[in-house]
């Protein structure tokens, strides 16, 4: 473990932080770090996913949650309309996460106004609004009262590769140009919004397919600083794009937990020359198992998804134990293996920062063996979680 994770690296990021420490105190530091991970934990995300039934909000609601439709606690869905109600739907991994599927809009009696007090407007972050076909008028309505509203929208055109599937049969088919008709025809009946609102066209069978993968993006984009990292964790780990911003998210995780670390007063691993927290590693380990889908239900879904046994899936993982298998022993077990246990490289690194972090057997020891395993292992876990998806595309 940890070859790709180097002392010039560590040092580089001791460094960095020795030249911050300059006008900063480390107390106020730590005490920032600690503050941030604990409104992290407990930051929520609310996602109103709306539209006219049979448009597949349902199903947009599974596919945000990593689900299948056919799992236990999937939104359900159907031709007719099974949403009258507004419908709670927590992620199955991160329950700070919830998507709301939101009644149909396209009764006659539909009043935007009526409709968006009634589904209690205001918990949450943003509104999805969905179509399969050609957006309406009361899409429209809609739009300007949850402008009115100062809450974001975004427009996704659902089931388009049945709309590919159907026009690859007319003659002189061209993907890119249907595609393109397809968007037009759906800004067009959008023209009344303004500004120009932009359509994301998805496939909710292959989320690599079309637009996903950009209002994904954008999303993130449009969200700050807490938010967007609680959904960046909760994405689903489709592509090595997608692992990649998990992994970028995570990184600046670590550095905060190595800081909180450096107070809370390392232990002395038992015949080990580290001291560090055992209790943080193990918490961090799982949480990262977790956001790359290294967990047993994630497997299963993926498994479902995919059409290939867990086994098969499992067999992909090389280095990374799955969340439940990350204990106090399997981290013990990790340090004494780590290039960190038979050397003096901990030491050496932590004791010319001993007037930044503290004493040797406290902040400086703890910050190094903390940031070292971390960054060790959510490099392997990134690595797994691509070979994962590598396999189920096989």
């Amino acid at each position: 473990m940890g070859g790709s994770i180097t002392k010039a690296l560590i040092g580089e990021e001791l460094q960095k932080l020795k030249d911050e420490m300059q006008n900063q105190n480390l107390a106020d530091v730590i005490e920032e770090s600690k503050s941030n991970l604990k409104l992290l934990n407990n930051t929520t995300l609310d996602i109103a996913i709306t539209g006219m039934s049979g448009t597949g909000k349902s199903s947009l609601v599974n596919a945000l949650r990593g689900m299948t439709d056919c799992e236990e606690d999937a939104a359900e869905t159907g031709v007719t309309e099974t949403t009258l109600t507004r419908k709670k739907y927590t992620h199955p991994t991160f329950p700070k996460v919830t998507l709301w599927d939101l009644p149909g809009t396209g009764t006659p009696q539909f009043v935007p106004k009526k409709y968006l007090k009634d589904v209690h407007f205001e918990e949450y972050d943003f509104f999805i609004i969905v179509a399969s076909d050609r957006f309406t008028s009361h899409d429209v309505l809609l739009a300007h009262e949850i402008q009115k509203l100062k809450k974001k929208f975004y427009y996704v055109r659902t089931k388009v590769d049945v709309s590919i599937d159907s026009e690859r049969k007319k003659p002189n088919f061209n993907e890119e140009k249907s595609l393109e008709k397809m968007r037009n025809y759906c800004c067009d009946n959008l023209r009344d919004v303004k500004p120009i609102p932009m359509v994301f066209l998805i496939s909710r069978w292959d989320l690599k397919l079309y637009d996903f993968p950009l209002f994904l993006q954008t999303l993130v984009s449009d969200l700050d600083g807490l938010k967007r990292d609680v959904l960046i964790g909760a994405l689903p780990a489709f592509s090595r794009e997608v692992l990649g911003k998990k992994k970028a998210a995570m990184e600046a995780h670590i550095r905060k937990i190595a800081l909180v670390s450096c107070a809370i007063g390392a232990i002395c691993v038992p015949g080990l020359s580290l001291a560090c927290d055992i209790g943080i590693l193990v918490g961090t380990m799982r949480y990262f198992c977790n956001i790359f889908g290294l967990d047993a239900s994630s497997l299963n879904r993926l498994s479902s998804r995919a059409g290939k046994p867990v086994d098969v899936l499992r067999s992909a993982i090389k280095k990374s134990p799955l969340a439940s298998q990350v204990t106090a022993e399997f981290v013990i077990d990790l340090l004494s293996k780590s290039l960190l246990c038979g050397t003096m490289m901990a030491v050496k690194l932590a004791l010319d920062f001993i007037p930044i972090l503290g004493s040797l057997t406290g902040g400086g020891l703890s910050f190094v063996t903390t940031f070292y395993m971390l960054k060790t292992f959510l490099h392997n876990v990134t690595r797994d979680a691509e070979n994962v998806l590598a396999k189920a595309a096989e």
